[in-house]
């Protein structure tokens, strides 16, 4: 068995590809497995993976995955789940990159806890520009109770730090089922798979490793294009809102996956002049929608405590809701 599994999408990275996977060849050790998974790319990427595969064989176990048909980054990244045989499991996207040593680091770091998963900060890389973000939980290196760590519900926690490339799985997770991501989803991915870790798994810790670095503002990066697949952030938030309200704490729980969403849907509506416009209506009749389907008396209590721009925006949207159905 591997150590490691690393999995990584790449979707039209032609441009990129090349510094992730040096990056790769600089963390490579025999243990270590590298599964690149090509999402029916219509640019030379599948190319270059296949050239680089032959080169970091050399030094690690390579597996490249061509996909016939593109499915989107989760489907990609269950692509390469499903492949994957290490006793842990990481993730890179095909236009981000790794320090040089960082995957060591990682694994001695997870292998030292005994942990289920750990998580780490990352370098934002925008241009020229980096910036340090941060995971937003206090203690390092400390073994704890995933679930305590949703909460609070008026404070940003472990779950609102969905990227799955910021941290390492221990295979167990992939074994009870808690590893896959929602299959089709298009954006806002890590969103139910972080709180369904959060809510199952039963040890993690975040350590003070700084090695992946996220490439913002990449041209054709669904964060940049305002059509109808950034819409996917309403059906992942719903699959949130549905498991949190089936689990056992979820008078404790759902407060908090309440005003995620909401604070969610708010930023789009206050970035909707970038979606086409016949998104931005979409945007506004399913947003409608998803505040008519969550608890009313936490959306209440949601809205009451939420900061003015936002909050008025979401109740503009909530009376377009009520209209809307009062006059169906």
């Amino acid at each position: 068995m591997p150590k490691l599994s690393v999995i990584v999408p790449f979707y039209n990275v032609q441009q990129y590809a090349p510094d992730t996977l040096r990056s790769l060849r600089r963390n490579a050790r025999p243990e270590f497995e590298f599964i690149l998974v090509d999402d029916c790319s219509a640019d030379d990427t599948p190319a270059v993976l296949e050239r680089a595969a032959e080169e970091l064989s050399e030094v690690a176990a390579v597996r490249c995955i061509l996909r016939k048909e593109n499915g989107g980054l989760a489907t990609a990244r269950n692509t390469g789940l499903d492949a994957a045989q290490g006793e842990y499991l990481t993730f890179l996207d095909g236009d981000d990159w790794l320090a040089p040593g960082y995957l060591t680091e990682l694994v001695a770091s997870i292998e030292e806890l005994g942990c289920d998963f750990v998580r780490t900060d990352h370098v934002r890389a925008t241009a020229r520009a980096r910036t340090v973000q941060r995971v937003p939980h206090g203690p390092r290196g400390e073994v704890a109770n995933p679930r305590e760590a949703i909460l609070p519900a008026t404070r940003t926690t472990s779950v609102d730090y969905p990227y799955a490339w910021a941290g390492a799985y221990h295979r167990r997770l992939l074994d009870r089922g808690l590893l896959h991501f929602t299959d089709g989803l298009r954006t806002a991915e890590d969103r139910p798979w972080i709180w369904r870790l959060h809510r199952e798994a039963e040890s993690f810790a975040v350590v003070g490793l700084l090695g992946v670095f996220y490439r913002r503002g990449v041209a054709g990066s669904l964060t940049q294009i305002g059509d109808v697949r950034q819409l996917d952030f309403l059906r992942a938030f719903d699959q949130v809102i549905e498991e949190t309200a089936a689990d056992p704490d979820a008078d404790r729980l759902l407060p908090k996956a309440v005003r995620t969403y909401c604070a969610i849907i708010a930023h789009h509506l206050a970035e909707i002049d970038k979606f086409e416009p016949a998104v931005a209506r979409q945007l506004r009749t399913r947003g409608a929608a998803a505040l008519g389907r969550m608890p009313q008396n936490l959306l209440d209590d949601v809205l009451d405590t939420m900061d003015l721009n936002r909050s008025s925006r979401l109740r503009r949207l909530r009376r377009r809701g009520s209209t809307a159905k009062a006059a169906a």
